[in-house]
C-alpha cells in the first residue's frame, strides 16, 4: 500500500514532528510504504520524500500554496491514501494532532485583551485557517479522521457534524523503552550537581515549546503562590518570549528558581532529574511530552482542556485543574512538593501508558489503513 504523510515542516523540538518520525519507521514494519510530503525535513536518512515547496511570501501565502501543491499531488492518484497533517480539503485521512483552530482560538480568547481578540478574529491567517479547517471537514474525499483525544473526537463532531464512525481515536504511541524509570538513576544526581540543586529539593519540569498556549504564565504565578520553601523548575522549549517571562520570574521573586533552559534535542536526562511535570495547557491535544514523563515514571499536573488528561487518575499518578486556576495549582504543586509524594505515585504514572508503545500505535494506524482501503489492495502484516 502507498501512503503518503502530508506535513508542512519539521522542528526537532515539535511534537507533531516528532510523532510523524518515529511512526515511519513502525508503519514500514506493518507493511506500509510511506512517502513523506513536505516543504522542509531534516529527519531519518533514507525516508521517502516528495518536496513540495511552491514559493511563497508569508504564511499565509504559504499554507495556501502548500495545500494547492498537496491538492494537485491527490488528484494524480499516485498514493492509495493520502493523510494529512495540516488542514487541506481533498485528504482522505486527516490527523487531527493539532485539534480544532475554532476550539484554540476560543480558549485563547480567555488570556487576551479585547483589541487583541478582535485582531485574531481580523487575521487574515486565522480566517483562512478556520475556513479551510471546516471546508476539510466536509469534503466528500475524507474517509476518517486520527483524534489523538476523546476531547478533540468529541469537539469535532460537535462543531463539524462529522459522522462518528470517521472519527477515531487513536492515542499517540511512546517509546517505553527509551523513556523509562531508569533515567532517574542515569541522570537524576549528575544533572542536579550541574544545575546547583541539592538531591531532595523538589524540582518540578515542564517541556513545551508555545508559552503562552501552554501555561508557563500561570504555572509561575502558582509556583510564587506554594507553600512549600524552595521548588524550583525547569523551562525546556523554544519561545521567543523567554526572555519576558524570565523577568516576570524575577519581579515575581522566584529567581534561581527557575531556569530557563530553550529548546534541547534530547529531553531525557531531564525526565530523569525532575520529581514531577508540569503543564498547565490552556489547550493542546495530546502533548507528547505527557506521555514521556508518565512513561519516566513521573506524576503529570496538567489542565483539563489537556487531552492528555484523559490518562491522569486524580491523587494516583497525577492531577487536573483548569489552566488559569493559579491557587489549585499551586495546591497541587504543594502536594507534589512534599517529600516521597511524587514517588509514590511513579508506578502508577508509568503503569498509564504501558498499552502505548509506538508499534501498538502503529498497528492501530495500519488497521485503520487496512479498512479504509480497496479489497484488490492488501497490507502486509
Amino acid at each position: 500500500m502507498k501512503l503518503a504523510i502530508v506535513r508542512q515542516k519539521y522542528t526537532p523540538f515539535g511534537g507533531a514532528e516528532r510523532f510523524v518520525e518515529r511512526a515511519l519507521t513502525a508503519l514500514k514494519a506493518q507493511g506500509v510504504a510511506v512517502t513523506l510530503v513536505t516543504r522542509q525535513w531534516r529527519g531519518e536518512p533514507g525516508q521517502a520524500v516528495r518536496l513540495c515547496n511552491p514559493f511563497h511570501v508569508g504564511r499565509l501565502w504559504r499554507d495556501r500554496s502548500f495545500a494547492a501543491c498537496v491538492q494537485r499531488l491527490i488528484a494524480a492518484g499516485e498514493f492509495d491514501l493520502v493523510q494529512s497533517h495540516e488542514r487541506i480539503p481533498g485528504c482522505h485521512i486527516y490527523r487531527a494532532g493539532d485539534g480544532v483552530h475554532a476550539a484554540w482560538l476560543e480558549l485563547r480568547g480567555r488570556v487576551q485583551s479585547l483589541p487583541a481578540r478582535l485582531l485574531t478574529a481580523l487575521n487574515p491567517w486565522h480566517r483562512y485557517t478556520l475556513a479551510a479547517e471546516a471546508r476539510m471537514y466536509r469534503h466528500p474525499a475524507l474517509k476518517a479522521v486520527i483524534c489523538n483525544s476523546r476531547m478533540v473526537r468529541d469537539d469535532i463532531a460537535a462543531r463539524f457534524g462529522v459522522a462518528p464512525d470517521k472519527l477515531r481515536v487513536i492515542y499517540n504511541g511512546v517509546d517505553l523503552d527509551a523513556f523509562h524509570p531508569r533515567l532517574r538513576r542515569l541522570h537524576r544526581a549528575g544533572l542536579r550537581r550541574e544545575l546547583g540543586m541539592d538531591a531532595d529539593e523538589p524540582l518540578f519540569l515542564y517541556v513545551g515549546s508555545g508559552y503562552e498556549r501552554k501555561g508557563v504564565v500561570p504555572l509561575l504565578r502558582a509556583l510564587a503562590a506554594m507553600k512549600t520553601v524552595g521548588a524550583r523548575l525547569l523551562v525546556v522549549g523554544r519561545d521567543k518570549r523567554e526572555p519576558a517571562m524570565a523577568r516576570l520570574a524575577v519581579r515575581l521573586g522566584l529567581g534561581e528558581r527557575v531556569r530557563f533552559l530553550g529548546g534541547q534535542t534530547d529531553v531525557k536526562p531531564f525526565y530523569g532529574a525532575a520529581d514531577a511535570f508540569v503543564l498547565p495547557t490552556l489547550y493542546d491535544p495530546f502533548p507528547n511530552a505527557v506521555l514521556e514523563a508518565l512513561a519516566c515514571g513521573l506524576p503529570v499536573l496538567t489542565s483539563t482542556t489537556c487531552g492528555a488528561a484523559e490518562l491522569i487518575r486524580p491523587g494516583e499518578n497525577g492531577f487536573v485543574c483548569d489552566a488559569l486556576a493559579e491557587t489549585e495549582l499551586a495546591r497541587h504543586l504543594d502536594h507534589l512538593a512534599q517529600p516521597g509524594a511524587a514517588a509514590a505515585m511513579g508506578r502508577a504514572a508509568r503503569d498509564s501508558v504501558a498499552h502505548l508503545s509506538i508499534d501498538a500505535t502503529a498497528a492501530s494506524l495500519a488497521e485503520l489503513y487496512r479498512s479504509l482501503m480497496p479489497k484488490t489492495v492488501q497490507v502486509v502484516t
